[in-house]
C-alpha cells in the first residue's frame, strides 16, 4: 500500500497552538512526535508499506520535508497544492503520482489518511488495514467507520447496510449523514447501525480515478492537467496553479462515496480520535490522580478534570473544574470544557479584527531554524534568532530598517556588502538600511543571536531576496 497523507488542515479549534502558519499536524500534541510523524510511525510495522505521498500547501512544505526526514517508510513525495480544493482533488493528484511511481502494470492500493488523527490500538488498526486492502484489490472503495462510544455531535456518520458475503465484517454503505443534533446522535448510537465518519479510505488508484471520471469528470480533467503540468522543485511537486484553480472543490464523500455502488465500510474500534478540540485532547491524554491532563510547567491545586498546558512560563490553577487553559508565548486561552467547540468562533472574530495571533506564533519556524519576538514598539523590535548547524538565511536587503546582531551562542558567518567575517559569542555587528547581508551557521551547534531592528517599517515583507538555498520566493527571512 501507498500511504497518501493529507496535511492541508488548519485546526482552528486547537487555537492558539494551531495557527495558519503552523497548524496542529506539525505539533507534538500527544508525544514527543508531531501528529504528522505519529501518522507515519503507526504504519512502520505494517507489511509492504511504501514511501508516503504527502499533499500539503506551499506554506507548510518545509515542515513536511523536515519532519519526515527520519521516516523509515522512505523518502516521501510531497505534492504542493497552490490552493485548497478539499480532499477529492488532492487524492486524485496523489493517485496520478502513485501510478507514475509504481512498477509496470501495477495498480497501487492507496491508504488515505488525514495527518492529524490519533489511534491508540495500532494492532487493531493494522488488522483493519489488511481487510481493507483485500477488498480494495477486488474493486471496492473502502472507508473505516469508527465504532461510536458516545452520542457525538461533532462528527458525521455512516450508516452501514448489508454485510458482504466474502467479508462479513464489512458492510455496504447505506448512506452518509452530516453532523447531527444531540437527539439524533443518540438515536444513531442506540440503533447500532451508524459509525463515525473517519475520513480514512483504502482503494486502488485506478478504481478511484475511474470513479471520478464517472461522477465528476471535470474534476478529474482539471487535476490531471494540474499534475501533468506540475514542476518538480527539490523535494516538491508543484501542481500547476492555473489548471488547479479551475478544479471543482469537493470531498471524497460527496464526489465519489455517496454515488458509487462499490462503497464499503469496515467498523474500526481502535481508540481513534480526530483531535479536533481541546476536550478531545483531554479525553485521550494521560491523566493525573485528579483527572487532569498536564503539559509543561503547571501547578494545579484543588483542580479536577482540566486540560492545563503551558508552552513557556509557570501556569498555576486553584479550585477549578472542567476548565481548559492553554498558555502560549503570546496568547492565553481559558474555556470551559463544554465550550471548546466554539473556539472556532473566537478565531473568526479575531480574523475580522485582522489580528496576527491567528496566523503566526511568537515563535516562528523557518527551514533554517526559528525566531521569536521578544519586544516591539513603534520604531524598533527585538528578536531571538536560532540558526541550525550548516543552515543559512537568504542573501537579502531591507529598504526601511537597519539591524543590530549580537551573538549569544555559537559562531556566525556574516556577509555584509562586499565583506564576509566570523562572529563569536558576545561579538556584534550592524547592518545598515539597504545593505546586502546574509547570516550563516558554519558550526556544529545551534547559532543564537539577538537581533534589534530599527526603522520606519518593520514588517516581514520588507525584504528583497537575491539568493536563497531553499528556493523560496515569498517575502520572509
Amino acid at each position: 500500500m501507498v500511504p497518501v497523507i493529507l496535511s492541508g488542515g488548519s485546526g482552528t479549534r486547537l487555537w492558539p497552538v494551531s495557527r495558519k502558519t503552523h497548524p496542529k499536524q506539525f505539533w507534538p500534541l500527544l508525544s514527543e512526535h508531531s501528529m504528522l510523524q505519529e501518522t507515519c510511525n503507526r504504519l512502520e510495522n505494517h507489511k509492504d508499506m511504501q514511501a508516503p505521498i504527502v499533499v500539503c500547501n506551499e506554506d507548510h512544505r518545509f515542515f513536511v520535508a523536515h519532519q519526515l526526514q527520519t521516516s523509515t517508510l522512505g523518502n516521501p513525495a510531497i505534492i504542493l497544492e497552490p490552493m485548497g480544493k478539499n480532499t477529492a482533488p488532492a487524492v486524485a493528484a496523489a493517485a496520478f503520482q502513485a501510478l507514475k511511481n509504481a512498477a509496470q502494470d501495477e495498480d497501487p492500493v492507496l491508504l488515505v489518511l488525514p495527518a492529524d488523527h490519533a489511534i491508540k490500538d495500532i494492532d487493531a488498526f493494522h488488522t483493519a488495514l489488511a481487510k481493507a486492502e483485500r477488498l480494495a484489490r477486488t474493486g471496492h472503495l473502502v472507508t473505516f467507520g469508527i465504532v461510536p462510544t458516545a452520542a457525538e455531535t461533532g462528527y458525521g456518520y455512516i450508516q452501514g447496510g448489508k454485510h458482504l458475503d466474502e467479508a462479513p465484517e464489512a458492510m455496504q454503505i447505506k448512506r452518509f449523514v452530516e453532523k447531527p443534533d444531540q437527539e439524533t446522535a443518540k438515536r444513531y448510537l442506540d440503533s447500532g447501525e451508524y459509525f463515525w465518519n473517519s475520513g480514512m479510505f483504502v482503494f486502488q488508484a485506478s478504481t478511484y480515478l475511474n470513479a471520478l471520471e464517472q461522477f465528476v469528470p471535470e474534476m478529474l480533467a482539471a487535476t490531471r492537467q494540474a499534475w501533468e503540468q506540475s514542476q518538480t522543485d527539490a523535494d516538491f511537486i508543484r501542481l500547476d496553479k492555473n489548471a488547479f484553480a479551475s478544479c471543482p472543490s469537493d470531498s471524497i464523500d460527496y464526489a465519489v462515496m455517496e454515488h458509487t455502488d462499490s462503497g464499503i465500510v469496515i467498523p474500526l474500534d481502535a481508540g481513534w480520535s480526530d483531535v479536533g478540540s481541546w476536550s478531545a485532547l483531554w479525553e485521550i491524554g494521560d491523566k493525573d490522580e485528579n483527572v487532569n491532563v498536564i503539559v509543561g510547567d503547571v501547578l494545579a491545586q484543588d483542580s479536577t478534570g482540566c486540560y492545563l498546558r503551558s508552552d513557556n512560563r509557570l501556569l498555576a490553577t486553584l479550585g477549578i473544574e472542567d476548565i481548559m487553559v492553554v498558555d502560549t508565548h503570546d496568547v492565553v486561552l481559558v474555556a470551559h470544557k463544554s465550550q471548546v467547540q466554539k473556539v472556532k468562533d473566537l478565531v473568526n472574530q479575531l480574523s475580522k479584527e485582522q489580528r496576527q495571533e491567528i496566523n503566526i506564533h511568537a515563535l516562528v519556524h523557518r527551514p533554517w531554524g526559528s525566531y521569536q519576538g521578544i519586544d516591539r514598539a513603534e520604531r524598533y523590535q527585538v528578536k531571538r534568532i536560532s540558526v541550525a548547524p550548516g543552515a543559512s538565511l537568504s542573501l537579502q536587503m531591507h529598504h526601511h530598517r537597519a539591524e543590530h546582531w549580537i551573538v549569544v551562542k555559537g559562531t556566525a558567518k556574516v556577509t555584509r556588502g562586499d565583506e564576509t567575517f566570523i562572529l563569536s559569542e558576545n561579538q556584534s555587528t550592524y547592518i545598515p538600511i539597504g545593505e546586502l547581508h546574509r547570516l550563516e551557521n558554519p558550526g556544529k551547534i545551534p547559532l543564537e543571536i539577538i537581533e534589534v531592528q530599527s526603522g520606519s517599517y518593520l514588517g516581514e515583507d520588507d525584504i528583497e531576496r537575491l539568493d536563497d538555498i531553499y528556493g523560496r520566493q515569498e517575502n520572509r527571512k
